[in-house]
């Protein structure tokens, strides 16, 4: 990132949920504040609570550097508009950076240094055990024009300008014919985007032979859990991969209730141990593969504003199958005896948070 943001020659636009004044945060924004400084424009567009932690300070010295800096759906904002709690709840969750019509980036990495370690140079050496397990993508070609028009609609309509409601194909989430394709999708509430749900019930319908997860928040709800359980009975094999420990244990309880019920279909469930996973993967028959923004839970697939890309390519796949394989090594596999043998507190507290998972 760091390479080709100063290796930009007219643009440089970010987008992240999280983007914190630690050592990989400050780095970022040196970089972006010296293009800025060459006049260069460039735009960083953070979340207001991904980003409630980190010091105005740091975003003020990137707009003396000439950064057009916009914070979504601030506090002073959302109490402006009616009803509050409704646009408090609507976050940017996209992570999306876009470097000329060169390069751009996308998947589930905040920007965070989640080694723990205060100094750039120090986390050069670390093992690559450390920190949290993620999948990003660096894109090179005709296709960035694209990611860079997703990042412009929602600059816009962060801004409160007119943006195009998308066409009826798009809002349905249909997929492109070709054995070789690439689609973006802007997910978010409104007709001006479609659904990330809508998405995954079309892809998940699909699946003739294999579905493979591999995500930081695992709480299908409504039609993409229906049509999970009904992939089961068509014959298509599921595998999941989930965080053993989770940066959010209410959500890791709702999961675990889930459990049993996968189990019982004969899903092969899986806990990724020592790391925390942070991934947003699905792989498809080995053919289809969605990466972004948006976790398998009812913010991201009806309430959060996501970006995903929907990639038809075997050898992507591949490599894909290749990383949840790694994952699947340093993971404990789930079993029903397992589950039947928590503690009945266990499940009554698991029980409790499956029942608020529209919230979580």
């Amino acid at each position: 990132m760091l390479r080709d943001i100063h290796a930009a020659r007219q643009r440089v636009w970010l987008e992240s949920y999280i983007f914190l004044d630690d050592a990989a945060g400050q780095a970022v924004a040196d970089a972006l504040a010296e293009r800025a400084r060459a006049g260069l424009d460039v735009r960083v567009h953070y979340d207001a609570v991904g980003c409630m932690s980190v010091s105005s300070v740091f975003f003020q010295h990137m707009q003396e550097a000439g950064i057009k800096v916009h914070a979504f759906h601030s506090f002073w904002e959302v109490f402006r508009r009616f009803p509050a709690l409704r646009f408090l709840n609507r976050r940017n969750h996209r992570k999306l950076l876009v470097v000329d019509d060169r390069v751009a980036y996308f998947g589930g990495m905040n920007l965070v240094d989640q080694s723990g370690i205060h100094t750039y140079v120090e986390t050069e050496a670390l093992p690559i055990s450390a920190g949290w397990r993620d999948v990003h993508v660096r894109l090179a070609g005709p296709k960035v024009g694209e990611a860079a028009e997703s990042f412009d609609r929602c600059w816009r309509l962060a801004h409160g300008l007119p943006v195009q409601k998308r066409p009826k194909p798009y809002r349905q989430a249909r997929l492109a014919k070709g054995e070789e394709t690439i689609q973006f999708f802007d997910s978010g509430p409104g007709g001006k985007h479609t659904r990330a749900a809508r998405l995954f019930v079309r892809l998940i319908r699909g699946a003739k032979r294999s579905l493979t997860f591999a995500m930081a928040y695992f709480l299908p709800v409504g039609r993409v859990l229906r049509e999970l359980l009904r992939a089961h009975q068509r014959g298509v094999f599921v595998r999941v991969v989930v965080p053993g420990e989770s940066d959010v244990p209410i959500v890791q309880r709702a999961t675990r209730h889930l459990y049993g019920r996968l189990l019982r279909k004969r899903f092969h469930v899986y806990e990724r141990q020592r790391s925390m996973l942070h991934s947003k993967v699905l792989v498809v028959d080995d053919e289809w593969c969605v990466l972004g923004s948006s976790n398998l839970d009812a913010r991201s697939l009806w309430y959060h504003y996501e970006f995903l890309a929907v990639i038809r390519s075997r050898t992507l796949a591949g490599a894909l199958n290749a990383i949840v394989n790694e994952e699947i090594t340093q993971s404990h596999r789930i079993t029903l005896r397992e589950c039947l043998a928590r503690s009945r507190w266990q499940r009554l507290f698991d029980r409790l948070a499956w029942s608020v998972r529209w919230w979580l």
